[in-house]
């Protein structure tokens, strides 16, 4: 098949989304496909062929790409491109979707996983990846999210705030300590703090700021933080993960050793079989199809608390859905191929 790998793009995980559609290209591309990678908003800028053969390219347009540990600078991104329009798809991006008979979405955060491009490619009659338009929109704010499942699964509790900068001290002091804050669409733990203090919450929530005025204060679980992938609609083994410092946030999610994970967690059986439970309930409540990944932290007792589901997990050489996949016997090659067969199911049925 002719495959466009579509990552990149302009959200705050561009460089992880980079590094996915990588892999992701050279797995299908060994496979046979005819794939290439293209970045959504810088497009085929640099590419001087013509459209007709561009499936040719060689290594399938495919870069090398490392997941620095801190965010890309959209603003220098964005300078970059030599188009200055306003659209978010770079040049001939959509023109060789068209050409395509699937889209892999390798993208990650608002920019891609937010239902957006799904819309879109809807419209205009290109086959993609993952869940649809809806699920992908309801799935990336976190508050719908837990509106949707709070009675069919345990979730901490949370609220949602808008506020200003002059109003972050007196917000800090109506808020019950420790908690969670999280900007409400956002991937990869970015802008995510953990504050067990006044001064610390002050800090987290000036830091939430930079991402967007509504925020997600979240009751903070003390437990083992478990994650469960979904293929196909069926739940795989749990991935028990334990960072070296601190939590699992965007610098021990991408960097290679800073973090243990453990696949199967090892973990109680009726632990197993409750995780499955509720991220199946979590994935068919939403919407979604194809593929995801929750999150969860499971308490001393087994409580497995929903913190949130992801619908275009990361595909990096550190992430975590292949681990699971291959604990069941799924190479990385393989994933790739289910995820395109399953979704051009999806696409036939919607």
């Amino acid at each position: 098949m002719n495959i466009v790998v579509l990552a990149g793009g302009l959200s705050m995980e561009r460089d992880v989304s980079l590094s996915s559609g990588t892999l992701v290209c050279r797995a299908l591309r060994a496979r046979g496909h005819r794939a290439i990678l293209v970045d959504m908003f810088l497009g085929l800028e640099s590419y001087t062929g013509s459209l007709d053969d561009v499936f040719d390219a060689p290594d399938g347009l495919c870069v090398d790409c490392s997941v620095a540990r801190t965010e890309p600078d959209l603003a220098a991104v964005r300078a970059s491109r030599k188009d200055k329009s306003a659209s978010l798809f770079g040049k001939d991006v959509l023109a060789v979707c068209q050409r395509a008979d699937v889209v892999f979405l390798a993208l990650h955060g608002t920019c891609g996983e937010d239902g957006r491009v799904q819309a879109a490619f809807d419209l205009l009659g290109i086959p993609y990846t993952g869940s649809g338009c809806l699920g992908s929109a309801i799935a990336m704010d976190k508050d719908l999210t837990k509106r949707l499942v709070a009675d069919q699964v345990v979730t901490p509790s949370w609220r949602v705030v808008t506020y200003a900068e002059d109003e972050v001290d007196a917000l800090a002091e109506a808020t019950r300590l420790p908690c969670v804050v999280k900007p409400i669409a956002s991937g990869s733990s970015i802008g995510v703090s953990i504050a067990h203090d006044l001064d610390t919450l002050k800090t987290a929530l000036r830091t939430c700021l930079a991402y967007g005025s509504r925020v997600v204060l979240e009751q903070y679980v003390k437990g083992r933080e478990i994650q469960v992938a979904i293929l196909a609609g069926k739940a795989l083994p749990s991935i028990e993960i334990v960072p070296k410092e601190g939590f699992y946030d965007y610098a021990n999610k991408y960097q290679a050793g800073a973090a243990e994970e453990f696949c199967p967690a090892p973990i109680p059986a009726a632990w197993e079989e409750n995780l499955r439970e509720a991220t199946e309930k979590v994935f068919h409540t939403i919407g979604l199809s194809v593929y995801a990944r929750a999150d969860f932290i499971v308490t001393e007792d087994g409580t497995p608390y929903f913190l949130e589901i992801n619908t275009l997990p990361g595909m990096t050489p550190t992430s975590l859905v292949p681990q699971e996949a291959a604990a069941v016997g799924l190479s990385y090659e393989d994933l790739c191929e289910k995820i395109v067969e399953e979704s051009l199911k999806a696409r036939k049925k919607s």
